[in-house]
């Protein structure tokens, strides 16, 4: 059986990554593509477990370095619990969010050690990288608006700052540059459907 294709989804907040993923699942379904759509930190019934303490509290509560060890201690029992399985099934995995998060959450905009996070990403992703990441771009303000306009803001991640979330955006346009060969930058900025042209173009191109 032909292994399955794995696709994540990251940017900064408010850059309508859910809603695009949700959408992307159901074009995928319509040309017949067996697929599941599942999220980070979480995605399976340990690893959600772990983002309630995760996203929970105060924007201090937990050092980067610390946030780094919860997030992929989340990620190993996300991957052996939902991802490898159903890749091994032949099936498409839509994540919202993935180990770039951690190199940008709490690498570039936190501070933890590249070193920690690249050693953690070698021993507990290993070979089960995606195939294909969408980088969500958009200036920070208006991310910011739109999440603060839509109440999605549900995390301590949320409260940092402006100045973090400008290393996030950066972080993000940093990993693309370095990962050209999965990844690919999405212009955030404009109405749903335009945005969602954009990614199916470049699914369509990378995968299809």
């Amino acid at each position: 059986m032909q292994r399955g294709k794995f696709i994540t989804f990251e940017g900064g907040e408010g850059a309508g990554k859910t809603t695009q993923a949700r959408l992307l699942v159901e074009h995928l379904r319509s040309l017949g593509i067996d697929v599941i759509q599942t999220r980070e930190p979480g995605g399976s019934p340990g690893a959600e477990e772990i983002r309630n303490i995760v996203v929970a509290g105060d924007a201090g509560r937990w050092s980067p370095r610390t946030e780094t060890l919860l997030m992929y201690a989340a990620r190993s029992d996300h991957l052996e619990r939902t991802i490898r399985p159903a890749l091994d099934a032949g099936k498409w995995v839509v994540c919202d969010r993935f180990a770039d998060s951690s190199r940008v959450y709490q690498g570039a905009g936190g501070g933890a050690p590249e070193s920690l996070i690249e050693a953690l990403d070698a021993a507990i992703v290993a070979e089960d990288q995606p195939d294909l990441t969408l980088v969500f771009d958009l200036p920070v303000e208006v991310g910011l608006e739109r999440a603060f306009g839509r109440g999605l803001f549900e995390s301590r991640f949320e409260s940092k700052g402006l100045a973090f979330h400008e290393k996030l955006r950066e972080g993000f346009l940093d990993v693309a540059r370095c990962h050209p060969e999965r990844c690919v930058v999405i212009d955030a900025t404009g109405e749903l459907e335009v945005v969602s042209e954009r990614l199916w173009s470049a699914v369509s191109e990378r995968l299809l």
